[in-house]
């Protein structure tokens, strides 16, 4: 009997030991409380004490969570929707403040967070058109919904790690109208294109047979002068021998014309004393 008493006292004993001891990890933080109320939440990792039925400890996620919604339509500076897609990772910093702000509840924390960056995404995207949106002013977006989320991060007892614009895109239908008259745009630009192309290339054109018909009258001219100097100075050959031998020289002539003129089936009808045939007068 006495032993089973005491074995009950010892049981008694490492149950009230296990009650009064809890474990944190790396990956959570925990709140201890005495009758309801908070008296601690500043816990490291390992292992802690409590009064049994007096405290209560409850423990919540540390590690980063991610605040994903679906993508959602916000005006622009043009009065224009526009399909923006973000997330943000947040994670528990002040446990206590965290569970007196929403209850523990990662969900609430969530809620109350989109409110606040879509709260800054409206007000910033009323200042800005489509194309700066899209494309120079992404970062300045981020640092301003950066800047808004950790002013009130604090009072949900969280930090802000990381917020990103993904996507912003035009609604399916708009897209789709946006699209077409970018391409009748740059249609109408290329056609732009090939009629200037296409005037450049007859310039072109026009320019070279100009040259050409210039080149080839200077061609021209310029033969027409070497011929002319070439005759001029073959008439002076011409007369300098005619002038150093005049016999000889019509002898020659007169040889040269008959070379031309005579052949095996040639027929003349001339006068044999005429002056062409003097040479063969003077040989008979």
């Amino acid at each position: 009997m006495l032993n089973r008493l005491i074995l009950l006292v010892l049981g008694v004993f490492c149950l009230i030991g296990l009650m009064s001891v809890f474990t944190v990890s790396q990956t959570e933080k925990a709140i201890k409380f005495q009758f309801g109320e908070i008296v601690n939440s500043d816990y490291e990792a390992g292992l802690h004490f409590k009064f049994p039925v007096i405290n209560n400890v409850k423990k919540f996620d540390a590690r980063i969570q991610t605040l994903a919604e679906k993508p959602e339509q916000f005006l622009t500076a043009e009065k224009k929707n526009v399909m923006v897609d973000l997330f943000v990772k947040w994670r528990i910093d002040n446990v206590g403040v965290f569970y007196t702000a929403v209850s523990g509840d990662i969900n609430q924390a969530n809620l109350r967070l989109n409110q606040t960056i879509k709260s800054a995404i409206r007000s910033e995207f009323s200042k800005r058109n489509i194309k700066q949106l899209v494309s120079t002013d992404r970062s300045a977006i981020r640092d301003v919904l950066m800047e808004n989320s950790k002013e009130k991060a604090p009072e949900l007892g969280i930090e802000i790690i990381d917020v990103q614009v993904m996507r912003i895109d035009l609604p399916e239908g708009v897209s789709e109208s946006v699209f077409k008259r970018m391409e009748a745009e740059r249609e109408s630009a290329a056609r732009k294109f090939r009629s200037e192309g296409s005037e450049a290339a007859e310039k072109k054109r026009a320019e070279a047979d100009k040259d050409r018909v210039v080149l080839l009258a200077n061609a021209f001219s310029e033969a027409e002068t070497l011929r002319g100097e070439g005759d001029a100075k073959s008439a002076d050959i011409y007369s300098t021998a005619y002038g150093a031998d005049t016999e000889f020289f019509t002898f020659y002539r007169s040889l040269n014309a008959y070379k031309k003129t005579f052949s095996k089936s040639s027929v003349m009808v001339v006068d044999p004393n005429s002056d062409f045939f003097q040479y063969f007068n003077k040989q008979k």
